[in-house]
């Protein structure tokens, strides 16, 4: 027969329980006899107590009735009425106390009769009182035979008294005698019980508190993390031992798990963990985690890969978008120099043609008085022709200038240009990077918007250099006219055979065409100063433009450097 554990503690203590038991019954038994004798000591003590009432209320009676004779007062009577009525319940009662008697239920029926007879003697007594005075009734109660009655009631109440302390005393010694055995077996049987229960614990503890109690070292020492403890072999067949080989399965799944996330953490992935049974918690969550580790490992890896040549790819575009920002730049600057001297060459000309055209004016006047000799006019002219060629060859260079300026915006469009089509690609790469590409992204924009902004200045800049270089083309031809006129003057001059009227048609001619010199120059003042406003304003743009390239060529290197460093992260991995 195998004894498990639980056979072996209720068997031990089964036996001390029993013996409690025994004892308790044995116990209670003797208390219900103590009681039982305490009743009827009770009923024994009443017995005598009502046994004793009797006598003294028939001496009452007795004592009523003759200080009734000897004083005549009705309130002694009254007194010894009351004790007599006082008799008859309480011979009931002492009836009813000895019922299970039948000795006592004799003397008691005996008692009875004496008891009424006396009182019957008492009321007759009383009568002679009343009928034949106080000496009849003191004779009648000289005579002694009232005594004589109540010396036999007494009689007979003692031996009443006499048996019922006899058994009062039979009960006492009975229920001494009850408690006495109760007391020894009480005693007997808790030591015996004691006993039992010493030796099974004894033997519980040797058995069973031993191998727990190694059992608790090693859980202990596992607790603190320690699994390098180990239970002895055992090949007990009870819950100790189905307990001692369950723990040391457990240990060694600990013992595995532990090695497997050892190696995990240091980045060796390639283990793998056998749950116990599909019910193994931390079996399937281990080798769901390391399953679920491993991938995203892989994508990690693939996403530091792709990361890091991104970021490459975005760190040499935003270079060179950052080298033709400031290539950009650099032209822009030397754009908005050139066409400052534009600017001063148009008005140095508007300056100069309005000196031409106050000559004319003067030249008008001259030939309208008819007062300026002809040498003045001659004179005249030769100004008048030198100051047509400096503007000839002026409008010369301004329109070389203006061409220039056409070659330079057409330079400032194209980048534009390739600044939008890098923003557009920024912009993707950006958002291929996710949220690391957020502010890659920003920058994106802001260059796409100064490309835009750059685009748009340029196409401002070359309709006013068209209207620049339209009104050179009529300035030009306006001058050249002039010249014609002036030449033609000069040779009517020298052979001194025009006449003063052509001589005023020349000058009229010559004076209008200064004034639309002077007017074209103008006009051309006025454009050179918006192409000046418009290079300021691409210069501002490209200076940003070249502040965002270098904030996006920051960001770039920013991304490539966490991209190299996720790529060495995610070597550090072994899958």
């Amino acid at each position: 027969m195998k004894w498990n554990v639980g056979t072996k503690i209720a068997t031990g203590f089964g036996l001390a329980l029993t013996i409690f038991v025994v004892v308790g019954a044995v116990s209670y038994r003797g208390t219900i006899h103590l009681i039982e004798a305490s009743n009827w000591r009770g009923h024994s003590y009443r017995v005598l107590a009502q046994l004793a009432q009797p006598l003294s209320l028939l001496r009452e009676v007795e004592l009523g009735n003759r200080s009734y004779y000897l004083s005549d007062q009705e309130r002694f009577l009254e007194e010894s009425r009351a004790a007599a009525d006082k008799v008859a319940p309480i011979l009931e009662e002492l009836r009813s106390l000895t019922l299970d008697d039948p000795r006592q239920q004799q003397r008691l029926g005996v008692l009875e009769s004496l008891i009424k007879t006396r009182l019957d003697y008492a009321r007759k007594t009383v009568e002679i009182y009343r009928t034949q005075g106080q000496k009849a009734a003191i004779e009648r109660v000289r005579s002694g035979n009232g005594k004589a009655m109540n010396d036999e009631i007494g009689s007979l109440i003692g031996q009443m008294q006499s048996e019922e302390q006899g058994l009062l005393q039979q009960r006492v010694d009975e229920a001494n005698a009850t408690a006495r055995t109760a007391k020894s077996i009480i005693a007997l049987g808790t030591l015996i019980a004691l006993a039992l229960a010493l030796l099974a614990g004894f033997l519980i503890t040797r058995n069973i508190a031993r191998p727990l109690q190694r059992l608790t070292t090693v859980v202990e020492r596992i607790t603190v993390g320690d699994l390098s403890g180990q239970l002895p072999p055992s090949d007990r067949s009870d819950e100790v031992g189905a307990l001692a080989r369950a723990f040391d399965r457990m240990t060694q799944s600990l013992r595995t798990m532990a090695a497997a996330a050892g190696q995990i953490a240091t980045g060796d992935l390639r283990s793998t963990v056998k749950p116990q049974s599909p019910e193994d918690v931390l079996g399937n969550a281990f080798a769901r985690m390391t399953e679920n580790l491993r991938a995203q490992i892989h994508q990690l890896v693939e996403g530091a890969n792709v990361l890091g040549s991104v970021a490459s790819e975005i760190a040499t575009s935003t270079s060179q978008l950052a080298a033709s920002a400031s290539q950009s730049a650099a032209a822009v600057s030397e754009t908005t120099t050139t066409v400052e001297e534009v600017r001063q060459t148009a008005h140095v000309a508007s300056q100069k043609a309005k000196l031409i055209s106050d000559d004319a004016q003067k030249a008008v006047q001259i030939s309208q008085d008819r007062r300026k000799s002809l040498d003045d006019a001659a004179a005249g002219m030769n100004r008048i022709r030198l100051q047509m060629e400096l503007i000839s060859a002026s409008m010369v260079r301004l329109s070389e200038q203006t061409q220039a300026i056409g070659q330079i915006i057409a330079t400032v469009e194209e980048l534009a240009t390739q600044s939008n089509l890098l923003a557009v690609n920024a912009a993707i790469e950006a958002a291929r990077a996710g949220e690391h590409g957020k502010g890659f992204g920003v920058v994106a924009q802001e260059v796409k918007s100064l490309a835009e902004q750059s685009r748009q200045a340029t196409n401002q800049v070359r309709t006013i250099l068209g209207d620049i270089h339209k009104a050179s083309v009529g300035a030009a031809m306006a001058t050249e006219e002039g010249s014609k006129s002036v030449e033609t003057g000069a040779r009517q001059n020298e052979v001194v055979g025009a006449a003063i009227q052509d001589l005023a048609a020349s000058v009229n001619e010559a004076a209008q065409s200064a004034i639309q010199i002077a007017a074209s120059s103008q006009q051309q003042l006025v454009g050179v100063d918006q192409v000046a406003g418009a290079m300021e304003d691409i210069k501002q743009a490209s200076l940003q433009n070249v502040a965002s390239a270098k904030q996006l060529d920051s960001a770039a290197r920013n991304l490539n450097e966490l991209g190299q460093r996720m790529k060495q992260l995610t070597t550090q991995y072994q899958l």
